[in-house]
């Protein structure tokens, strides 16, 4: 088998299961298997796949047909630039959190100390970190599997300018900060069935129930933030796309200023932010 037909079988076999995108999730995998770039695929496209990548390409193309996220096979997953490592212990980082980062950005100071509540992969601290300037963090996550694939990824891209640390929100927390984020959980838990089975059935559903209306952990981060930030701190979130009236009155009720709902590239409202 060539590795042009390998490729067309895996286009077939994924579009059998109706896996969403299959003709680039069949060539993300072999590129994957066989660590070939595009150009050089055209270039042995008519060449015999070796039997190991040829088992290691079956492998992930039955992984994928049964809806296991492109990300947790492959292992790894690009957010601001930025290649994070991935597992199914944490949430894949999507371009609708890189509006989170990106407002972020735009108002925390240089040389702040920023506070990432619920941090998972650790994709918005560390991000944070890599592209502002002189900031340090901390990153602060209930479930410790999580934490072992924030480490990982601390370790490689910021050395020890994140620490991560294991707590329930604000359990664990001490100090102050110029900025707090959060990407917390937010889906109501009626609405978890309803999601792709990539996401339901794959990705932790500890961070994404976010309680029978989807905002307790609003909430509690913006009722206590204000005991953890600096004069003029200012507190960012990432939101569902129908929570922005909501979370809005959560800010203005705990005393903060200019608050802002600010939408994502799709249109959606998707951040939430003000300061003290």
């Amino acid at each position: 088998m060539t590795y042009k037909q390998a490729l067309e079988k895996g286009i077939k076999i994924l579009e059998s299961e109706r896996i969403p995108d299959a003709r680039i999730d069949a060539w993300y995998l072999l590129s994957y298997v066989s660590q070939l770039t595009k150009a050089k695929f055209f270039l042995k496209q008519h060449e015999q796949i070796d039997d190991i990548t040829l088992y290691k390409y079956k492998d992930a193309l039955l992984k994928r047909a049964g809806h296991q996220p492109l990300q947790y096979i492959t292992g790894e997953q690009e957010f601001m630039g930025i290649s994070f490592w991935v597992n199914e212990h944490v949430l894949i980082p999507r371009q609708d959190t890189e509006t989170l980062v990106e407002e972020a950005l735009k108002v925390i100071p240089s040389g702040s100390h920023i506070l990432d509540l619920c941090t998972g992969s650790g994709c918005v601290i560390i991000s944070l970190v890599v592209l502002g300037q002189g900031h340090t963090g901390i990153g602060v996550d209930i479930s410790e599997e999580a934490l072992a694939v924030a480490r990982d990824n601390g370790n490689r891209l910021v050395g020890g300018r994140v620490d991560f640390v294991k707590g329930n929100l604000w359990e664990g927390v001490s100090g102050k900060f110029n900025a707090i984020v959060s990407n917390p959980p937010y889906i109501p838990t009626k609405d978890i069935e309803d999601l792709a089975v990539e996401v339901k059935d794959h990705e932790p559903r500890l961070a994404l129930d976010g309680s029978e209306d989807g905002l307790l952990f609003y909430r509690q981060i913006v009722g206590h933030a204000s005991e953890y930030l600096n004069d003029d701190g200012w507190l960012l979130v990432e939101i569902g796309y129908d929570q922005g009236p909501d979370v809005y009155a959560l800010f203005i009720e705990n005393g903060f200023k200019d608050v802002e709902v600010v939408k994502d590239l799709a249109g959606n409202n998707r951040v939430v932010k003000g300061h003290l």
